[in-house]
């Protein structure tokens, strides 16, 4: 029986050495920010701002020119118009034509994933352990918060979430790129991705199909005399 048992202990877990497919893993644990107000908008702005001013700051200044969607989604304009403002509140020349300047495209890409997605907020419970103490365990290391030092009006269990958006991880979600370019060469690119709040989708260009009308009517084929 022992030998049986230890047979089986191998035999589970060991992976198989040959597969026709490559085995699905996840990733390590990242962060993602998601987008619930027009105040972040403005920081994904002065974040590529920060961004393409480094880049031009490699070559001999240039007027720069945003050029904006013909048809822009609400995300898309705001995006452009806060970016020009910090351009210019940062000294640089934003003409309104192409001619001779740098020119700069913002691409943004939305996709939808399957509803219903996980989210993993975190490994480890928290316990309490005395009157006003709480462990947070299972993190790098565990945390103990002691309450009655923080006066009594510290919520442990809500700082600890705080850091995460409520409610399930969003299947909607953008991919921003900006690039900087001239006729010749990219002179700047970045790409970043942010979730987006599902009921917000409008707002950047993504309009659902209306859902279908149940068929009133049907239609029978007869066969035979009548």
């Amino acid at each position: 029986m022992a030998l049986g048992a230890a047979a089986a202990l191998l035999l589970a877990g060991c992976a198989s050495r040959y597969t026709p497919t490559p085995l699905a893993a996840n990733f390590p644990t990242t962060k993602q920010a998601k987008l619930q107000a027009a105040y972040h908008w403005g920081v994904i702005s002065d974040s590529i701002e920060k961004r393409v001013v480094a880049e031009l700051k490699k070559s001999p200044p240039r007027p720069v020119f945003i050029n904006e969607p013909r048809d822009p989604s609400a995300f898309q304009r705001a995006l452009s118009t806060q970016l020009t403002t910090s351009l210019v509140n940062d000294g640089y020349v934003v003409t309104r034509s192409p001619a001779g300047s740098l020119k700069i495209d913002m691409d943004v890409q939305a996709v939808t994933f399957t509803a219903n997605r996980p989210q993993y907020r975190y490994h480890g419970e928290r316990a309490v352990l005395g009157t006003g103490v709480w462990l947070l365990s299972e993190i790098e290391a565990p945390v103990v918060l002691n309450l009655a030092v923080a006066a009594g009006a510290w919520d442990s269990y809500d700082w600890f979430n705080a850091q995460f958006a409520p409610g399930a991880t969003p299947k909607t979600e953008i991919i921003v790129t900006v690039s900087v370019s001239d006729q010749f060469r990219y002179v700047a690119r970045n790409t970043s991705a942010y979730y987006v709040a599902d009921s917000d989708r409008v707002l950047y260009g993504i309009v659902d199909p209306e859902p279908e009308e149940p068929k009133l009517t049907r239609l029978f084929k007869v066969r035979g005399d009548m």
